[in-house]
């Protein structure tokens, strides 16, 4: 086995690595679990060098390191960004934790960012769920004739976005006007 050849063989790889991952980061803004999984599969399905899994797994930790030292990459960023995202969108607090956690995203960002929340906003999981009633049309937004016949459907919808059954009772239990109240102050 000829060495320099083995050289500029890792050097390719590396180089066409980093170029998928500079061409990745232009599109998209990933955490580093989704970037390393993102190389990996390109290295597997579409340049199918001889390297071994392992080598090719310390070639994309290191080019992730040299990412993140450059600030290109940064979980705790993105932990805050995709939260407050999440939660705009109605997502309770057990949903974001969930949803950061199959990121791939460590507990201590992710806990950052739930606290960040707690500490801005009074009662984010019940703005939540009236986001998410609003969404869905489900709730004090059914008509009074049909709230009883879907009561078991919507306390099932709110209890798969991550609420707790105090929480989604409370909700279902409002009035529809004064469900339009907190729709106007949220």
């Amino acid at each position: 086995m000829n060495p320099t050849s083995n050289k500029s063989d890792f050097e390719d790889l590396t180089t066409s690595l980093k170029d998928l991952a500079y061409s990745y980061l232009e599109k998209y803004s990933p955490s580093k679990q989704q970037l390393k999984v993102y190389l990996l599969k390109k290295y597997l399905t579409k340049i199918k060098g001889t390297k071994s899994k392992k080598e090719v797994s310390s070639i994309i930790d290191e080019i992730i390191n040299n990412l993140e030292k450059n600030r290109i990459v940064n979980d705790e960023l993105y932990s805050d960004s995709k939260a407050r995202m999440f939660l705009r969108r109605g997502y309770s607090l057990n949903k974001i934790h969930q949803s950061l956690r199959h990121k791939g995203i460590d507990n201590k960002y992710i806990k950052q960012s739930i606290d960040k929340i707690k500490e801005d906003q009074i009662e984010p999981d019940f703005v939540s769920a009236l986001k998410l009633c609003k969404r869905r049309r489900i709730g004090p937004l059914r008509p009074l004739a049909n709230r009883e016949l879907f009561y078991k459907k919507d306390m099932g919808i709110l209890a798969r976005g991550g609420f707790n059954f105090d929480l989604s009772k409370r909700i279902l239990d409002l009035d529809a006007d004064e469900f339009n109240k907190l729709l106007k102050i949220v």
